[in-house]
């Protein structure tokens, strides 16, 4: 992890940028897809998803006040939102347009201030300012 300053429009900037997102996209597409099918399983993005610790993250939760099923419907409900026509496997093209979706909903959560955030090694948002500070050098 590091510290990092970045605004809404580094984030913005970086979706924009097809090369760059795509290839960042689709090399965290090609880690999660396990079995080289081109489609993502539930069970090949569970780990993935729970990674994001969304109840602890978003909602203030401790993963262990909420039941398995609730968790299994929270999960189940992230991955739906990644498989667009619901056939039950996530495409490189559904990938990528939900990854676009989310990131550029965290550009405008950001806002246009800069702000210092800690990001994790090899997350979109640490391309996203690598990419940034690649322009300005």
């Amino acid at each position: 992890m590091s510290v990092e300053i970045l605004d809404g429009r580094t984030v913005e900037s970086f979706v924009k940028d097809e090369t760059a997102f795509n290839s960042s996209v689709d090399g965290r597409f090609a880690a999660l897809d396990g079995d080289r099918d081109g489609r993502l399983s539930y069970a090949d993005m569970a780990g993935e998803l729970m990674s994001l610790r969304v109840l602890e993250t978003h909602f203030g939760v401790d993963g262990a006040v909420a039941t398995d099923s609730e968790l299994v419907d929270l999960y189940r409900g992230l991955f739906d939102r990644f498989d667009r026509d619901g056939d039950g496997a996530v495409d490189r093209e559904e990938f990528r347009a939900e990854m676009k979706e989310v990131l550029l909903a965290v550009a405008d959560g950001i806002g246009f201030l800069p702000v210092q955030m800690v990001v994790e090694e090899g997350s979109f948002l640490k391309m996203a300012v690598e990419r940034e500070l690649a322009k300005a050098a």
